[in-house]
């Protein structure tokens, strides 16, 4: 099925709600147009097209809820899916912690829909593999990357007269760079939800420079250091920290912004004054939809204003616990950053490392956020404001709330993520004392 429209949309949600019988009735439809191209090994594995559209229909009796997707849109089908939604709620027993559809909502649109990127075709998604793989071929390199583009939209209504429709584009860009002896290996990640943003020879060149810069690595001794991290280094670190800006969880101690006595740290500063972290579904740079899954309209909120904890994420549930007012879900997150470039981050280094990407990150204490991982792709040693030579990878241990109170330096932001996975963040790169590499790694 192709992209609906709004009023395709309208007349389907209708429909669904006339078919219920039941004290409350939500209904989601959901179409997603990917495409995509795989290369490795210098050549094109795989490249295709896939289309679909899914209509979820959740209903209510009292506190009983029930739940069916269906991929048929016919009246006979509309009906068989609202029955079988029933039958399953009126089988279920009630949910404790039930909250009613929200009421009637007003939602501002974001500006998610970029025609270009709509647009995209299967030649454009050659060029992109193209370029990377004729410039490896030429240097005696292998790549191997992916290159995904969406359109979609999301359509949401329920009983109480809520209606919200918004189509959506993105796409998301991966290249690994190898030297032939496997000594070498550079990487690099584009997000961005308007095409003319994307340059896949810049993002290339990148991995391929970080390859060849990266033949040859020392041991270094592991221990802590002056580091340098690109986005891509601190925006998993990052995710594991900003889970825990849930009320709930820290209320009842489960969260590293807790308190004794069913407290929380709204108030305190656990960060350098140079942090400042908010969601805003209207950012230009990572713009979101205006509801959440539950249908609340998303607001611009702060997580952390000059290194303080500003707020907390309430759900519908906990907030009348709480009595606090429950907003939609974030659905981006957003670092400032200053106008600093990675290389003037190098410049003012006497001694540190520079990590192009970290990964296999696991949780060691959510108390703590204290996590551990790898570099791999590229990791440097630097001297004296210049890069000196590769060094093999670290296995670190390290929370990214010590990290963000570490901060000696904040560079450039950039998009990383899309609309699957975890949430898209802007996020600068940073030069932090005190990292904690615990050991080496001889993956490269």
């Amino acid at each position: 099925m192709t992209i609906l429209t709004q009023d395709q949309t309208k007349r389907i949600c209708d429909r669904v709600l006339s078919l219920s019988k039941a004290d409350e009735c939500i209904v989601g439809i959901a179409g997603e147009r990917n495409g995509n191209i795989r290369f490795a090994r210098n050549a094109v594995s795989t490249a295709g097209l896939t289309d679909d559209t899914t209509l979820t229909v959740r209903v209510a009796f009292g506190k009983r809820q029930g739940t069916a997707t269906i991929n048929e849109f016919d009246d006979k089908s509309l009906e068989k899916a609202v029955r079988r939604a029933e039958d399953l709620a009126r089988l279920a027993p009630e949910n404790p912690e039930f909250m009613p559809a929200v009421a009637r909502q007003s939602y501002k649109a974001s500006n998610t829909f970029v025609q270009k990127t709509a647009d995209i075709d299967p030649e454009i998604r050659a060029q992109a593999a193209a370029y990377a793989i004729e410039a490896c071929r030429k240097k005696g390199l292998v790549s191997a990357g992916f290159l995904t583009d969406t359109t979609s939209f999301q359509t949401v209504a329920n009983s109480n007269g809520v209606f919200g429709h918004q189509a959506l584009t993105s796409l998301d860009f991966t290249c690994t760079i190898r030297t032939e002896d496997g000594r070498g290996s550079g990487w690099v990640r584009r997000s961005a939800r308007d095409l003319a943003r994307f340059d896949p020879r810049e993002a290339a060149d990148v991995a391929i420079e970080k390859a060849l810069r990266s033949v040859d690595a020392k041991a270094l001794e592991p221990g802590r250091y002056t580091v340098i991290l690109e986005p891509a280094a601190t925006s998993d670190l990052m995710t594991f920290m900003m889970n825990g800006f849930d009320g709930r969880r820290s209320d009842e101690g489960r969260s590293f912004l807790s308190k004794q006595g069913g407290l929380n740290r709204v108030g305190d500063k656990l960060f350098d004054s140079q942090v400042n972290i908010w969601s805003d579904p209207w950012d230009p740079l990572v713009p979101v939809l205006p509801w959440d899954s539950n249908m609340l309209p998303r607001e611009r909120q702060q997580w952390i204003k000059d290194g303080r904890v500003a707020d907390l994420e309430y759900s519908q549930f906990w907030a009348k616990q709480k009595n606090k007012r429950a907003v939609g879900a974030a659905g981006n997150f957003i670092m400032a950053g200053t106008d600093k470039t990675t290389e003037a981050l190098i410049a003012s280094t006497k001694k540190g490392v520079l990590v192009t990407r970290t990964w296999y990150i696991r949780m060691v204490d959510p108390q703590s956020v204290a996590l551990t991982g790898l570099t791999r792709d590229g990791t440097f040693y630097v001297e004296n404001g210049k890069i000196k030579h590769p060094i093999k990878n670290f296995r670190f241990n390290e929370s990214p709330v010590t990290m963000l109170n570490n901060i000696e330096e904040i560079g450039k932001s950039v998009v990383l993520g899309g609309d699957e996975g975890p949430n898209p963040m802007v996020v600068p790169a940073m030069k932090v004392r005190d990292f904690n590499f615990t050991s080496l790694s001889d993956a490269v």
